[in-house]
């Protein structure tokens, strides 16, 4: 299994011919910088200018909510405006309970005909024991 140098030495040569009959295969230098800067254009028009776009249109939302609407927090909580000033909201997020929170961390604004939730009767309410209340429960449409 050893290498003859001859047949070594003929790879090299065709190797260094392809290349000098094909100097389009050769490097160019001008060639490589244009085909990074046509990447770079398709990345700033499909990744970081609509991404800007948004995050302008966030701040945009933060900086116009006021008194009346209901926000929601990137904490997740849902409440409505009581007062607002240029940094913090006064938000009522239940009957008699407000907190304050900084207007950086609202994540949305909700709009007005989205509906409260609605009271079911639970599970626990059921006067039935055993195996026949949760029949009820595990049938209950």
């Amino acid at each position: 299994m050893l290498i003859n140098p001859a047949f070594a030495q003929e790879a090299a040569v065709t190797a260094t011919a392809a290349a000098a009959a094909d100097p389009a295969a050769a490097a160019n230098p001008l060639r490589i910088l244009f085909q990074f800067l046509v990447i770079f254009i398709v990345f700033y028009f499909f990744l970081i200018r609509p991404q800007q776009k948004k995050i302008k249109e966030h701040q945009m939302m933060q900086m116009n909510v006021s008194r009346g609407d209901t926000i929601v927090t990137s904490g997740g909580v849902v409440g409505k405006v009581i007062r607002s000033n240029p940094e913090e909201l006064l938000v009522e997020i239940a009957d008699g309970v407000r907190v304050i929170v900084v207007r950086d961390r609202i994540l949305a604004r909700r709009s007005q005909s989205s509906q409260p939730f609605k009271e079911e009767e639970s599970v626990n309410d059921n006067t039935k024991k055993g195996s026949e209340g949760l029949k009820d429960v595990l049938t209950k449409k």
